[in-house]
């Protein structure tokens, strides 16, 4: 099992690409010291890191690289999602060694056998499993009953979830009486249904990187119960996350990287093809006047901390 305990600010790790299309390697390390620096709990691979787009050599090298630039420094989740079991147990496999917290996964992207590639890799893989319904968009869904059976048979320090189909909140909710309120929830919607979620139980939140800044005192604000600073730091970002949701998986990437390169951590936005959406430049200069409106409820929040050495400072807005 995991040697950490999987909960709080989570973030998803987004990836840069080079000129030659090859992952950007200082990119993605001043990220994972800029996000440290907010204060962050831990992080994560998963869908929006693009693994969908990488090639298996990348994404075995890209869960070592991961571990070796977080240094211990908070928990770290890999998923394993791939096109059939064989492939995400290897990907599981790879983060056994690597010495992760937890795997993550949706159902598998060809054919059936759902319930089966779940106890599969339960068995198979001694790290806690999360359990991603993503499917609204990637994968197919999952019913409620069949979830709460896994951590029926499996144990809530094995089985854990990351509820994204549609309703989130009941489906939060559902969770919890389905299990008896020993479901460990994490929230995934990129913040937007946070507050909702939180309020109805969970045990963290997996938004993306590029809103982290504001993702972490909001959190800490939830849990102080302080409503004043919970939606100060709140609108502003439903607001971006409300602009790519609009686009899908495609949509969160795209405008992901487009705030991490307006930061001045990523050098480039760049899709890999096949890029099935990038935003417009109406699209864009909407995203530039709410990150400002963002910055500024940061800011006055007050609770941001200065950036590692390894992480360039924001760029000026």
């Amino acid at each position: 099992m995991g040697t950490v305990t999987v909960k709080g600010v989570i973030p998803i790790l987004h990836i840069s690409y080079s000129d030659d299309d090859s992952i950007d390697i200082s990119g993605l390390e001043r990220e994972i010291d800029w996000i440290y620096s907010v204060g962050v709990d831990g992080c994560a691979i998963a869908m929006v890191t693009d693994i969908l787009r990488l090639t298996r050599p990348e994404r075995l090298a890209l869960i070592d690289t991961v571990a070796q630039f977080n240094a211990g420094r908070g928990s770290i989740v890999a998923s394993v999602s791939a096109e059939t079991t064989s492939e995400a147990i290897e990907y599981g496999r790879a983060a056994e060694r690597a010495h992760y917290d937890a795997i993550m996964s949706i159902p598998p992207l060809k054919g059936g056998g759902v319930e089966g590639h779940f106890r599969q890799l339960a068995d198979e893989i001694d790290l806690p499993l999360i359990v991603q319904d993503a499917s609204a968009y990637v994968g197919n869904p999952m019913t409620i009953e069949f979830q709460a059976s896994l951590l029926e048979h499996y144990g809530p320090e094995k089985v854990l979830y990351k509820p994204e189909a549609a309703p989130i909140g009941p489906n939060v909710s559902r969770l919890n009486e389905a299990t008896g309120g020993a479901a460990r929830i994490f929230e995934g919607s990129g913040g937007a249904y946070l507050i909702d979620s939180f309020r109805r139980g969970i045990t963290g939140v997996m938004p993306g990187c590029e809103l982290i800044d504001a993702i972490v005192p909001l959190w800490h604000a939830l849990e102080r119960s302080d409503d004043e600073a919970i939606y100060r730091l709140y609108f502003p970002v439903v607001a971006l996350v409300v602009l790519q949701i609009q686009a899908g998986l495609d949509g969160f990437i795209s405008i992901e990287r487009y705030i991490m390169k307006r930061r001045g951590i990523f050098t480039s936005d760049r899709m890999r093809s096949p890029d099935a959406w990038v935003p417009d430049g109406p699209t864009r200069a909407e995203v530039d006047r709410l990150f400002t409106r963002l910055q500024a409820a940061v800011a006055g929040h007050g609770n941001a901390r200065p950036a590692t050495s390894g992480a360039q400072k924001l760029i000026d807005l």
